[in-house]
Formats: C-alpha cells, structure tokens, sequence
C-alpha cells in the first residue's frame, strides 16, 4: 500500500542470473576440474532446543571470512566449474541470451512540476538510467547514470524521489549488489550535484517539503549508536534542511520503538502541514502516526495496535486510509485529518471480490489497484467513493508503478504480461482513455505462445491457481520439459510478469508454470496467514501438489520437471526436495533459506520473525524444525541435481545458508558425489541478493542456470 514500508525482494520469479569464468588469450593454463565435490571437514556443535538435540556438523561455514570457510568454496567453485563449463551448447545458450538482453526495461514516469521523471535500460547497459522529460513529450536527458560509476556495472540505483516541483531529486545508490545506500541530491535542470551526502539510507523513504528547503527521510544508526550487529534495524526518521550537515539532522521519530520496527515518511500532497507515520511491524501489522506540523505537536497515534495493515494519502485537509482491517481484501475510509481519531472514520469504498493492493489521489479522485485471480484492475472512484468506471488494461497482465499528481488531470502507469514486455500507459482521468506512452522493443510475437491460467486442489482441498505457458501447438506428451516456480510469502503475488530470457526455454520447446501458493497476496489477507508462522507446510503442500498436477495433467514427469525459487521461493524449493525427492529432475535454488532454526540471526532476518517464527520460541521452535531443510536431509537419498545459488554480498539472506546445504548433502546423499546428478554451490562475487545485478552478470549467470537445466532435463541447445 501507498506509504507502508516494503522490505520485499521483488524478483520472485525471475532468473537471478551472474558471473561465469572465461580463460583469457595468454592467461595460465586452468587446474584440472575436480572429480568430486570437496568433502568438508565436519565439526558437530549441538545445541540443546528446547529439549531437542540439534547437531550442526558444518556450524564453521558460517564464518565468511575464515581461511577454511573461503578454501571451501574455492574448492567448491573449482568443482562446479568443472562441471558447468564442459555442457554442450553454452555458446549457442550465450549467444541467444545475449540477444533476448537487448529487450530493455522501462517504469513508469513519476511527475515533479514540468519534469516526468523514469528509469529505462536499453541495449547492452548494465543498469537503468533515470531519465528526465521536460513536458510529457519532450526529449530524454539522462539524469543519474550508475553505469558511469563502475566499469562492470556494480553500482545500483536503489531509489528516487523528485521534489514536488521536481527542481530536485534524492536518490540512493550501493555497489555490488549490497543495498547499502547512500543519499545524494542532484539539480534537475543543470544535472549538478549539491554537497548534501547521507550514508546509511538503506530502502529510503523520503518526503520533500513544498519549498524544497528540506525533506524528512528514513535514516539507520552507525556503529556505536546500537548494540553491535544491529545496524541493520533501528531506523529512524530525520529532518534535513537543504545544505545542512547531516550529522546535525533532527530526530522526528523512532525513539523507542522497537528495533525491527521501520517507519515510512508522507507529507500531505498539497500541503506541507500534515506529517503521515506508517511504522512496518511485520507484513501482517502496520501502525500510523499523524503529526500536525503547523501546530508543532507531537505525533499522535491513529491505529489501536490490532493486527492490520494500514496505509495512507492527504489532500486538502483529509486522510483517506486504506487497510484490511476486518476486511482481508482491504477497503476504504476517510476522516479529517484534524479529527483523525479511529472513531471518526467513515468507509467510502467497502471490501470487494477483488484484492485492493494500492490507493491513489489523482486529478481530484482516487486511483485503485486492484488484483483478482492474479492479474491487475484499474477503477476510478470520486473523492467520495462512488465508482467512476474503470481503466481498461491492454491484456490480462500486471499493472505497477502507478504515478501521478493529486492536482493534475493525468497519470501513468507500467504494465507488462508474460508475452508484453514493458509499457507504459498514459491515462487521461476525467474519461478514463488510455494511450501508449512509451515501450521496450521486443522481437517476440505474443501469438504464438499460449498462455493459460489453471486450477487444482493442494493436500487439504484448497484450490490454487497457476499460470501455464508454452509455444502454441506444442504437443504435451507427458514428457514435455517443465520449469515450474513459485514464491508463497511476504504477501506478494506472482502475477504475470515479462521475462525476455525466459524465451530461451519457450523456444526449445519448455513449458513455464508460475502457482500462486498460499502465503502470498493473491486472494487477500487471509491467503497470506495461511501460509505463514505455523501454516507454513501448507505453501509446500501447494507446490508439491501442483508438481503432482503438472504429472497428472500429461504436461510433464518426475524426470523432465524442475523446480526453481529464490529467496522465501530458495527455501520453498529446499523444502520440497527434501520432502518429494522423488518428484523433481533438477533444481535451481537461489539466495535461499534453508537453515531455519539459525536464520535469524544473520544479516536483516529477524525483521522475518513475523513471517517465519523463531526458533528460540519454544512452541514456533516446533513448526520450523518439522520441515527446516538443513535439518531434513535423509543419508543414502538421491535426491534431484542440484544448483545452489548466493552472492557473497547478500546483505538479506546470508550466504551460509547455501554453503552448509551444499556441504551436507555433498556428503549425505546418495548422490553427493555424483557427476551425473550433481549438487553443486554457485557463489557470485560483487553481487547481492539480485536487486541491482548488471545485465552483463545476468547473461552470464543465465548461461549457468540453462546448461544446467537443459542438460538434466534432456533439452538439446
């Protein structure tokens, strides 16, 4: 929602893609490729839970920067490079992915005064650009350009904000995928930057006064300020006046709030009186705050600590809220903001069969975003929640990055399918028409693939979703190679979404399955609390059970199906081939979770203890051990090939997780040692948890994961 904090890693689905080797002219002739995987030493430490013995054979990798831990994947990086490269067809797979990477990426404009502000990426650039147009069908000039500040693309822009009239723009950038942002100020008109540098402004929220004089922002603690290791949380708001000394910022709010807490930072739209607090306690919780700047009183709280989500806009004096309070597909209320108390709101657009996931006020009405059955609506509604009609989309797909001006008569947003690329719509409000914009290029014809959305029933009856995709006439034969993803957490929905090097597995005849597990934000509130904290199992009934219908439904078999996921999706896979080994081929298991009874104690984790539980509770203790996938590898198994996937600067899921499942199951599983059937560990340098990866890591990357693929499934490049 506008204005909650969103710690979401959003490239669910996507193919996480990164560096490979090449032998240069003149360069020393390699090592022989090792035969086997390296047989790490084990060090058992046990540890007493809860009553429970838990024995960690491989606790020493979790030590990064320990001369064993970096000699054990040196040698792991040795073997699975002598694996990988030798594949046949990595060339003709480069060689294609290098082509699909020319179809670039464009978001939508956000507006500032005359300037329409957008990111785009074309051809072979590494990263985005943030480009600006004066007047809506002016000239492009580029206005931050990260690939001019490192050679091989590992510095990110992270994020933006223009000021109200768009003379100036904050924006953050990190390097090698670290997320670790700092804050820097650039002149729109002259492309100069001020001398105002704010460090640590890690997922910024910032709001621009109207005088551009200064902005509140979202700021984390230096070392010292905290207890050591808890850098990460503590964030708080501050005041700073343009060209002031960051050092010397006011402190608005965050004392004394918990440390997982993170608060998010709105002004009123018209006005600079009206200062909305959005704390994030979890993806289930929110909490607002209303401050009156004009009366220089304290903020005041407006939600009664209830487990809803709640988020917020202002304009002209009124607050309109929008939440899931007793509504899991959220509605709408407004209340003046001088008398914001909870009592005097007043519901104007009231709970639907759809999923409301965004609130706008545009040219005098309110925008909604809407989701139902996985795919995007646009309505319109007046300042009083009577309907106005709706937008209507170019396709079943995915409506995002809606922008706009709560006092003009236009906005724009993206929209993108599984065979539409990245677009971006212009509408006109007053009538509701819609106009192309702008677009990507993409020498793909959308007819000829099928796109189909199918239903099937999870282990306790429940009936799940899930997007089925292939080249048009393709003969499913039951033996068809199928890669089947999924993500089920953090209320986020696996809608239709464009991938160009997804291409490369339609065009050799695969077949592409997105299930919208439980766990996730497709049907609301209540679909979400069903797969998480002790529901959990029910998300990884959901895959299996839609493995099973890929089987059952002549698509596919256990031996051309593999499983892919990053993230919360890392750990989904993890849990489903320890528990149905028999049930996959292959599997890419990227960025993952897999340790969950230590996880959070590693990097940002505990922000996930709402989602996941902790394992130092005793009663949240039980449901993570009954399927933690460290925990869960069976000796003498053979379970599915295997591609373990980190970055060495993940900063959000630690690398240890990655390194302990690949060792473990090196040297328990029936085909641990296997070439044929191999487990292997894949750690990317100068990369993080996949946001901000240059393109030129991504088609390498690519490279690795097709061979891969295309080698257990059968698949001839």
């Amino acid at each position: 929602m506008t204005g909650g904090c969103r710690l979401i890693w959003t490239l669910a689905c996507g193919f996480l893609l990164a560096a490979v080797a090449v032998a240069q002219e003149g360069s020393p002739a390699p090592s022989p490729a090792p035969l086997a995987p390296p047989k790490a030493k084990i060090q058992p430490v046990t540890d007493d839970l809860h009553g429970h013995k838990i024995v960690d054979n491989y606790r020493w990798l979790e030590d990064a920067g320990s001369p064993e831990t970096q000699e054990f994947v040196r040698q792991e990086l040795a073997y699975t490079r002598g694996i990988l490269d030798p594949l046949p067809g990595r060339e003709k797979i480069l060689e294609r992915l290098q082509q699909l990477a020319l179809v670039g990426t464009i978001g939508a404009p956000q507006l500032g005064g005359k300037y329409y502000f957008y990111t785009r990426r074309e051809g072979t650039q590494n990263q985005p650009l943030l480009l600006v147009r004066e007047g809506v069908h002016g000239a492009d000039r580029p206005l931050v350009d990260v690939n001019q500040m490192a050679a091989d693309g590992t510095v990110a822009l992270d994020w933006w904000y223009p000021s109200d009239d768009g003379k100036y723009v904050a924006y953050g950038t990190s390097h090698s995928g670290s997320e670790e942002s700092t804050l820097y100020l650039i002149e729109t008109a002259t492309g100069k930057l001020l001398g105002d540098t704010i460090e640590r402004t890690r997922f910024s929220s910032v709001a621009w006064k109207k005088d551009n004089s200064g902005f509140y922002y979202t700021r984390h603690p230096r070392k010292g300020e905290v207890p050591a290791g808890e850098e990460v949380y503590h964030v708080k708001i501050f005041y700073h006046p343009l060209g002031g000394d960051p050092a010397k910022d006011t402190l608005i709010f965050g004392e004394g709030l918990p440390a997982q807490d993170i608060p998010g930072v709105q002004l009123s739209d018209d006005d600079d009186r009206w200062l909305l607090i959005t704390v994030f306690e979890g993806w289930t919780k929110t909490e607002m705050y209303l401050q009156d700047l004009q009366a220089g009183t304290p903020p005041v709280a407006l939600t009664s600590g209830k487990n809803f989500r709640y988020s917020g806009e202002i304009v002209q004096g009124k607050l309109y809220i929008t939440t899931n309070e007793d509504a899991p597909r959220y509605r709408v209320f407004v209340v003046g903001a001088a008398q914001a108390k909870r009592d005097n709101w007043k519901e104007i657009i009231p709970e639907s069969d759809a999923v409301l996931e965004n609130l706008s006020i545009f040219g005098g009405m309110l925008f909604a975003q809407y989701e139902k059955n996985a795919s995007s609506q646009l309505e319109r509604f007046d300042l009083e929640g009577k309907p106005l009609g709706g937008v209507r989309l170019p396709a079943l797909g995915t409506a995002a990055g809606i922008g706009g001006r709560w006092d003009r008569k236009e906005m724009f947003f993206g929209f993108q399918s599984f065979t539409i690329p990245a677009s971006v719509y212009q509408v006109d409000l007053p009538s509701g028409q819609t106009s192309l914009w702008d677009r990507v290029q993409a020498p793909i014809d959308p007819s000829a693939y099928d796109v189909k959305q199918v239903w099937f029933s999870s282990k306790d009856g429940t009936k799940i979703p899930m997007f089925v995709f292939h080249k048009k006439g393709l003969e499913l034969n039951g033996k068809n190679p199928t890669l089947l993803t999924g993500y089920g957490g953090f209320n986020i929905s696996l809608t239709p979404s464009f991938s160009a090097a997804r291409y490369l597995w339609l065009e050799h005849g695969g077949v592409f399955a997105v299930a919208n597990l439980r766990g996730g934000a497709e049907f609301g509130e209540d679909w979400h609390r069903a797969g998480m904290l002790d529901k959990k199992q029910n998300v990884f009934d959901d895959f299996i059970a839609a493995a099973e219908f890929l089987i059952s439904d002549q698509i596919t078999d256990k031996d051309h199906l593999a499983i892919q996921g990053g993230s919360n999706g890392g750990l989904l896979v993890g849990a489903a081939l320890t528990e149905r080994p028999d049930l996959f081929r292959a599997v890419v298991c990227q960025v993952p979770l897999l340790d969950m009874l230590r996880y959070q104690h590693f990097q940002i984790a505990k922000l996930w203890i709402p989602e996941y539980g902790s394992a130092d509770d005793p009663k949240q203790f039980e449901w993570l051990y009954a399927y933690s996938p460290y925990q869960h590898v069976k000796p003498g198994t053979d379970y599915p090939a295997i591609l373990f996937m980190t970055a060495e600067s993940d900063t959000r899921v630690d690398p240890m997780h990655a390194k302990k499942m690949a060792a473990i199951m090196q040297a328990q599983a029936g085909n641990g040692q296997s070439r044929d059937r191999p487990i292997l560990l894949r750690i990317e340098s100068k990369a993080g948890h996949g946001a901000g990866k240059p393109l030129a890591k991504q088609i390498e990357e690519g490279v690795d994961v097709y061979s891969f693929l295309f080698w257990q499934l059968g698949v001839t490049p």
